[in-house]
């Protein structure tokens, strides 16, 4: 049977997380990173997962209040829950834009010998302007060169990590291309699983061609059964022209999941959960995404504005800009006279954020059933509640896909590679 990955996102950062339930607790506390990655050992998941942004985003001039404000920095919590777990998995994520090869490669080939093999690098991208004036790049890189760079990044620190032979040996490197000129001496032996894993996060098609090209997992977003065949079948396509198999690239979308004692309870749960995560004001928020617009005089209760987007609006900054605000607000303002729907309403059903609802029962055959039908090959837990979000999944469902024979009982091997099945890079020195 094939086996299902599964991974744990700490939460925060945007919308998922409910501030407000009373067992929410510190985002930036050690104890709540420790929490769940102990959990997600408990469950022998693959890998625990840090997000991470490098400014703290705006919305019309402020602060934006679901930010998290003082998150510290991923590699530095990853290196202290290399302490206190054995064999989980524990992924970065760094961006390509603003780090360099040499630095980047060395924190991460240091996790990864502190981890005994456990590391690996969610590598993203950026073109924003408003994140580079905190390194004074503001705007330096254009939106088609962060993909090439972030190819030549990667190549890069492979060529770090394989500067030192299998047998401890230490030889000089040199790299030239469009992005870096470096040469020199790396300093960290060659790490314990050859090289960290690769992690890519995105759906365009530069980022699906880069994933195919360069990462070992790629962390995605699809809602439905067949939206994620599609994207399977799309990606796995892509990887012979690189000279890879289908199980060279594993692909994983980040999911929720609300649980109920029967299905029915679930739904209720998740109803709620969503009444939670879009409240009044973040439903405001969320609609001045799409217009573009201070939207603050309008009522969550009311109508949708009757007033189109402003496609060139910059009143929210460090966020993904909505693609086409023209399109979402006609799709939203069918939906809201369709079913009658509130501002508050239209935003908690366009939004919706729980991929799997049912009882511990139901949850596992879903999951099953998206592995087995080539959906997915796993799924990155993204809980609503820090740090206990992930315990209810744990304690009911895995037994569950344990018994089921689609989910390891006890790890097998050591390291990260070792779970998910991916090969020792070949030494390429």
């Amino acid at each position: 049977m094939k086996q299902m990955h599964l991974a744990a996102h700490f939460p925060g950062v945007n919308s998922t997380t409910v501030w407000t339930d009373p067992r929410s607790r510190s985002q930036i506390d050690f104890t709540s990173f420790e929490h769940l990655a102990r959990t997600a050992e408990r469950g022998k998941f693959d890998f625990f997962f840090l997000a991470e942004g490098l400014r703290l985003r705006e919305h019309d001039g402020r602060i934006h209040d679901l930010d998290v404000v003082g998150r510290p920095e991923s590699l530095t919590v990853l290196n202290a829950l290399a302490a206190v777990t054995e064999r989980l998995g524990l992924a970065a994520t760094v961006n390509a834009t603003f780090n360099e090869p040499y630095e980047l490669a060395r924190r991460l080939a240091t996790l990864d010998h502190l981890s005994a093999g456990r590391a690996a690098w969610n590598v993203v991208t950026s073109s924003d302007a408003f994140t580079g004036e905190n390194f004074r790049r503001g705007g330096y890189l254009d939106r088609a060169d962060r993909y090439t760079r972030a190819a030549e990044f990667v190549s890069t620190a492979r060529e770090l990590w394989d500067s030192w032979t299998p047998d401890g040996t230490s030889r000089p490197f040199a790299h030239s291309g469009q992005h870096f000129e470096i040469s020199g001496e790396f300093t960290v032996p060659r790490s314990p699983q050859g090289h960290p894993v690769v992690i890519q996060a995105g759906d365009s098609d530069e980022g699906r061609e880069f994933a195919a090209s360069t990462a070992d997992v790629i962390f995605t977003r699809h809602g439905t059964l067949e939206a994620g065949r599609t994207f399977y079948a799309d990606v796995k396509a892509r990887l012979a022209k690189y000279g890879r198999q289908p199980g060279d690239l594993k692909i994983m979308p980040g999911v929720t999941v609300v649980l109920g004692d029967t299905d029915a309870e679930a739904q209720q749960n998740a109803a709620e959960i969503r009444r939670q995560q879009v409240s009044p004001q973040n439903a405001i928020l969320a609609l001045e995404q799409v217009w573009g617009r201070d939207l603050s005089s309008y009522d969550p209760d009311g109508p949708l504005p009757d007033v189109d987007p402003d496609p060139g609006s910059s009143l929210v900054q460090g966020r993904v800009r909505v693609a086409d605000p023209l399109a979402v607000a006609a799709r939203w303002r069918d939906l809201s006279e369709a079913k009658g729907l509130s501002i508050r309403q239209t935003v908690i059903e366009s939004t919706a954020r729980q991929s799997f609802i049912g009882s511990p029962e139901t949850v596992a055959a879903e999951l099953e059933k998206f592995v087995t039908t080539d959906a997915a090959d796993g799924f990155i837990l993204v809980p609503h509640l820090t740090p206990g979000g992930l315990d209810g999944f744990v304690d009911r469902v895995v037994p569950l896909l344990q018994e089921r024979g689609a989910f390891r009982s006890e790890y097998t091997g050591s390291t990260l590679r070792s779970h998910l099945g991916l090969a020792e890079p070949v030494w390429k020195g």
